[in-house]
């Protein structure tokens, strides 16, 4: 049996750790620059606010209500890490999955023990960390997703819903269910299940595994039988490596300073890098976009974009920084006030499929390896010491590109300066 232990409303649940205040209260938690809602809490929901609403457009009677804070990203993912060392100690088998989300395995466990096990699970979490959890536990990946689901929206659970692979329940469940809730199942491929009359997960497990094969892949194969209780899904399979690779975020405050954007791109750039080779890919171009605000039309408007081919694949962030200023460079014009760039990194491939050119030698290839040994070098500094301990070149203070996070919480568990003081 395996379990998928999913952290209830995550952001706003640490928020919650450290203000109780907020405890009953509707709460969201906002995207970068403060923009959008990113995490909401069930008093929220309860008034109608969609998940992703633009702050600005809330209704003046839900911002007299809400408390809206910025995202803390420190904090949540120091907490993760908490929750998932809780995790630890009820199983050697965890995997984390996301943030908020772990697998955690109960192979060789007595079956009528677990649901009691789920329980304690809870309660520890809780007592430890003050964060609530939803446990679902099944003989599979996609049915402890199942599970899990129901554990969280189905009160009569109480947090903790078991599912054998041919149970009542779980049939019913799988027959309320619509096919794109399932995971693993994009919308698109909901979209083509349903010309095939495939619309709930019931639908899908009592399929024919090879004519799912044939009309998709090897992917939704394996969900059919993980619906039918036999494992054949690692959490590699639902991770395949991304075709491109896009790092963007809206300044702070609109800039028409060449510095600012310049520092940002460079940032991105950073960024997209660690990420390529996090997936094992190199890139073959970058692609730069700057563009001004389009909600104020007032202001003279501009965007624009340019892809900047790179002589060889490559993942060296030195590289890709320094395609990414020339871009920049091509695209920049004086006279705009900027509200956003990024970059995208186009034609990844598979490191370790790359073929040398036919301009390559054996010196240029010993090369690329001390590049990589050098990359790897400073992704392991920044994984162990903190995130850009070693990055190109030093940003200025209180420069236009800095995230605006005019509503965040202390980071209580990560700066010495900002822990709870307690007075009696």
């Amino acid at each position: 049996m395996i379990a998928l232990v999913d952290c209830n409303n995550f952001y706003v649940s640490c928020e919650r750790v450290f203000d109780p205040r907020l405890e009953g209260r509707p709460v969201g938690v906002l995207s970068n620059n403060d923009g959008c809602i990113v995490a909401r809490s069930n008093e929220l929901k309860s008034l109608g606010v969609e998940m992703g609403a633009a702050m600005h457009l809330l209704p003046p009677h839900i911002r007299r209500q809400a408390v809206l804070l910025s995202s803390n990203y420190a904090l949540y993912g120091d907490m993760s890490r908490r929750v998932t060392l809780s995790l630890g100690e009820f199983s050697p088998h965890v995997e984390v999955y996301s943030i908020d989300e772990s697998f955690v395995g109960f192979q060789g466990f007595d079956p009528a023990t677990l649901e009691a096990r789920g329980q304690r699970l809870r309660e520890t979490v809780k007592q430890w960390t003050g964060i609530p959890v939803s446990v679902g536990l099944a003989p599979t990946r996609v049915l402890a997703k199942v599970a899990n689901r129901a554990a969280k929206k189905i009160p009569a659970y109480e947090g903790v819903c078991l599912l054998d692979a041919d149970g009542v329940a779980t049939r019913s469940l799988l027959r309320e269910l619509p096919v794109t809730e399932l995971w693993g199942v994009a919308r698109r491929t909901g979209e083509r299940l349903a010309l095939m009359g495939i619309e709930t997960a019931w639908q899908l497990r009592e399929a024919d595994p090879k004519r799912i094969r044939r009309a998709f892949s090897v992917v939704p194969e394996r969900i059919v039988w993980e619906l039918r209780g036999h494992p054949a899904v690692t959490l590699g399979d639902m991770a395949a490596p991304k075709q491109q690779i896009m790092v963007s975020r809206s300044f702070g405050r609109l800039t028409g300073d060449p510095a600012d954007l310049h520092e940002a791109v460079r940032q991105h750039a950073a960024r997209a890098g660690e990420k390529l080779r996090r997936q094992g890919s190199v890139t073959s171009a970058v692609m730069v976009f700057v563009h001004t605000n389009p909600f104020q039309p007032s202001q003279p408007q501009y965007r624009n974009s340019v892809v900047v081919p790179l002589a060889r694949p490559c993942d060296d962030t030195r590289d890709i920084a320094h395609a990414a200023a020339r871009g920049l460079e091509a695209i920049f014009l004086e006279g705009y006030r900027y509200q956003k760039a990024g970059v995208m990194l186009l034609d990844l491939t598979a490191d370790g499929h790359r073929q040398l050119s036919l301009d390559e030698t054996p010196q240029t290839e010993a090369e690329r390896i001390r590049r990589q040994r050098l990359m790897g070098t400073i992704d392991k500094l920044n994984r162990e010491l903190g995130r850009d301990k070693v990055r190109l070149g030093v940003p200025r203070q209180d420069n236009a590109w800095r995230l605006r996070c005019e509503r965040r919480t202390p980071r209580y568990t990560t700066r010495w300066s900002e822990l709870v003081r307690v007075k009696s």
